[in-house]
């Protein structure tokens, strides 16, 4: 079973690939360039920008323009075939790079008159054990895009990993002298960028890129990367705990303050910071019946100690709720409440549309009643249909509860290709696997642009993929040559 999986490795996966092309291409997007310079200081400034306005989206746009992802696959790339030149230039771009996004966004952060720690950089001090997993998933799927020739993967292995905004973060905390920030994001981008690294000098040699190594020199190499990896996932691993002891205590604490109020408190909104000594609690507590302040707190804070094993300090606001006039106008301001963050969300989806389509925001149609926001995207340098259908994906996770539409360009549709597969009762034909994505690419596009498309090829395959097509609703006209089952091309029916 093991020499077949080799074997098949051997001839379908790693034989295919093209080293030299994929080694030349690396190694060109390495070096160190004007453009390279440019591009860092211009992704470092959005970065920074985004981070103390606390806006998600343009902090998205800043990990779509960073090239730093472009010198970390060279230095991976590099370590695995040996070549200590390449790695050299990898490593000198990589440093010129970071240091100079550090310098700039600290300089902007400098002369900023907002200088607060906002929820979008405080979320990038405490890195954790899943930070590391996220960073080698990604870069998993970045190195094999780039080996296999997927490039559209990487505007989502970007988003992923998010290498220039903790960056940012590093030269926040440089320039406001706050060196638990500095040193939590330094943490951070130093964590992605050992995985990926790493993870792509794994990759690299799983396709069995050429090596200059000896044998020996392979050996110890891997187990560098591994205790390299070993002595990041420690630090991280107990930030993860200590997360999730504080979240548990999050719970433990507003449980307690209910009881202490004997079933009579209708809310509890606990505002908890884990200091290095007590744990300090200020909480707003909706109650029926006003209790005595000295006596609930120290009932509290003494329940809460022996469950979190901590001096705790409670402070506890008491609000009356009684009235049924109260009880109405909560209810209106919680309407109120909600509608405003409504409209909250629907702006930030739409700046966040507006960014990544390359329009301005007016050209975003959002429809706050049904949840619905549609854009059509500007050709952007160097993204074809999949890296639209990406970006689609991924702001739509965002917001579950949205529809997002993404309309492309016009661009090129994918080719739809078929194999032969060996069963009981003869040969069949059915899609690759990278002939099922082609298919599911041309509905979304379909779809989304609402034009009609042309297939032509053999008879057989045209008629196949013709029928795929019409179950999920979306009709094609189309051009035979000859019968058989090969390669079916997709275009755009314009005429």
């Amino acid at each position: 079973m093991w020499d077949t999986f080799k074997t098949w490795w051997r001839t379908q996966a790693s034989g295919t690939v093209d080293q030299a092309g994929v080694i030349a291409k690396r190694r060109a997007e390495c070096a160190l360039t004007g453009r390279y310079l440019l591009m860092v200081s211009m992704s470092a400034g959005i970065a920074i920008l985004g981070l103390l306005l606390s806006s998600p989206a343009v902090v998205i746009g800043a990990m779509l323009l960073s090239p730093l992802m472009d010198p970390i696959m060279g230095v991976g790339f590099s370590l695995a075939i040996g070549d200590y030149k390449w790695l050299r230039q990898s490593v000198r771009s990589l440093a010129i790079g970071t240091g100079f996004a550090i310098m700039f966004c600290a300089v902007v952060v400098f002369m900023s008159p907002l200088q607060n720690v906002t929820s979008e950089i405080a979320a990038r001090t405490r890195p954790n054990l899943f930070d590391l997993l996220v960073a080698i998933f990604s870069a998993i799927a970045g190195a094999y895009a780039m080996i296999r020739g997927r490039e559209g993967t990487i505007v989502g292995v970007a988003i992923a990993t998010a290498l220039m905004p903790p960056l940012a973060v590093v030269g926040f905390g440089l320039a406001t002298f706050n060196w638990t920030v500095f040193s939590g994001a330094l943490l951070l981008f130093v964590t992605n960028l050992t995985a990926i690294a790493l993870t792509a000098t794994a990759m690299a040699r799983a396709y069995g890129f050429s090596s200059s190594l000896s044998e020996r020199g392979s050996q110890l190499q891997s187990v560098g990367m591994i205790v390299a990896l070993v002595v990041l996932a420690v630090p991280l691993g107990l930030s993860l705990q200590t997360i999730a002891w504080e979240t548990q205590a999050q719970r433990v604490i507003r449980d307690e303050i209910g009881t202490v109020f004997e079933g009579k408190a209708e809310d509890v909104d606990p505002k908890v910071e884990f200091a290095t000594g007590a744990v300090q609690v200020s909480a707003t507590v909706y109650t029926n019946e006003l209790f005595d302040r000295a006596e609930v707190e120290s009932n509290a804070a003494r329940q809460l100690e022996s469950r979190l094993g901590r001096p705790v300090s409670v402070t506890i606001l008491q609000i009356q709720s009684s009235d049924a006039r109260e009880a109405e106008l909560a209810q209106l301001g919680e309407g109120r409440e909600r509608e405003a963050e409504s409209l909250e969300t629907a702006g930030v989806i739409a700046e966040r549309l507006a960014l990544l389509a390359g329009v301005p925001t007016d050209q975003v149609t959002v429809d706050r009643d049904n949840r619905r926001a549609m854009v059509r995207a500007r050709p952007l340098d160097g993204a074809n249909l999949a890296a639209y259908a990406e970006l689609e994906r991924r702001i739509d996770a965002t917001e579950p509860a949205w529809d997002i539409r993404f309309e492309p360009p016009p661009l090129a549709l994918p080719s739809i290709g078929f194999q032969e597969v060996e069963t009981d009762v003869g040969v069949s034909h059915t899609l690759t696997s990278d002939g099922r994505k082609a298919l599911a690419l041309v509905e979304w596009a379909q779809r989304r642009k609402g034009l009609p498309i042309r297939l032509t090829g053999p008879a057989d395959a045209v008629e196949d993929v013709r029928k795929a097509l019409a179950e999920d609703g979306v009709a094609a006209s189309s051009e035979t040559s000859g019968t058989g089952y090969g390669t079916v091309s997709v275009v755009w029916d314009m005429d």
